[in-house]
């Protein structure tokens, strides 16, 4: 697959494994920008020891209001191989995190398998999330099945044009609930322990933006009807403009009180029954 790369729905074709790159700016081997104990994921995964974080350099996006657009456009990290990716791994692990939590990893798949034969081999037995922008294609996630255990996608957008625009992709919509519906597929609703930690399971995350530009109504209805009213979701409220959002009038704000308050009654309305959603003023944070 790397060697005519279709590892995402872009299917750049270029010959990774000779050094060609195609939009995720990324050759033949991972590059990791940081990774460490992360507390401010979803309470499910971070519990008391912290969810086991490696974030990976560069995206199959290009999201123009990306918060972490250093990394993911601006490419700053370090090579890493796959020996190197396993010994973080494991050093997660010994540090007590409650699972590996692969960041932007659908451009690195290929490493992440080759570096977890050597983990698992030397005693990785904590549970993987597969952290995602949800622009993912089905014969990368069947490569998958079995291996992951969490699958974190985000949903961003319903309209085809608002993604095109935002993001420079074609089709997310499509691909998206595709992606998702496999996930689902692999691994069932979110399953937690008796410590209230996630082992295995679905969970979704959808950043609300202004002008109901992400679509909500429809991602909640989706999810009730043709994935799973127990879908854990996570409707985050924390969109604030970054890197080129102020190049668009839509985007040169944060969400409304008011935005936010009709993202959770679309899901309350069409029957979503396990929501984790941004602290807000006047709204529960749980």
């Amino acid at each position: 697959m790397l060697a005519e790369c279709r590892l995402c729905p872009r299917e750049c074709r270029v010959n990774r494994l000779a050094g060609q790159t195609g939009k995720c700016q990324t050759a033949d081997s991972a590059i990791v920008s940081s990774y460490g104990p992360h507390f401010g994921e979803e309470t499910p995964l971070v519990g008391k020891g912290g969810s086991g974080t490696i974030f990976f350099t560069h995206c199959n996006l290009k999201c123009i209001y990306c918060q972490n657009y250093t990394i993911s456009q601006l490419g700053e990290g370090e090579p890493a191989s796959a020996e190197k990716i396993a010994r973080i791994m494991l050093h997660l692990q010994e540090s007590g995190c409650h699972n590996i939590n692969f960041v932007s990893p659908t451009h690195v798949v290929p490493f992440i398998l080759e570096a977890l034969v050597s983990a698992t081999a030397h005693g990785l037995t904590v549970p993987l999330v597969y952290n995602t922008g949800g622009y993912d294609s089905l014969e990368t996630l069947h490569l998958l099945d079995g291996v992951i255990d969490i699958y974190m996608p985000d949903m961003k957008y319903t309209d085809t044009k608002v993604a095109e625009e935002l993001s420079g992709i074609k089709n997310y919509p499509s691909i998206n609930h595709a992606a998702v519906k496999e996930m689902h597929r692999q691994v069932g609703d979110l399953a937690i322990d008796e410590r209230g930690i996630a082992q295995r399971g679905l969970l979704v995350r959808h950043l609300v933006l202004p002008g109901k530009l992400a679509g909500t109504e429809e991602v909640t209805r989706f999810l009730a009807e043709e994935v799973s009213p127990d879908t854990y979701l996570n409707i985050m409220a924390q969109y604030h403009p970054a890197h080129r959002a102020m190049d668009n009038t839509l985007l040169s704000r944060r969400v409304t009180h008011e935005e936010y308050r009709e993202a959770l009654d679309y899901a309350r309305r069409h029957g979503m029954q396990r929501l984790d959603k941004d602290f807000y003023p006047g709204i529960p944070a749980r």
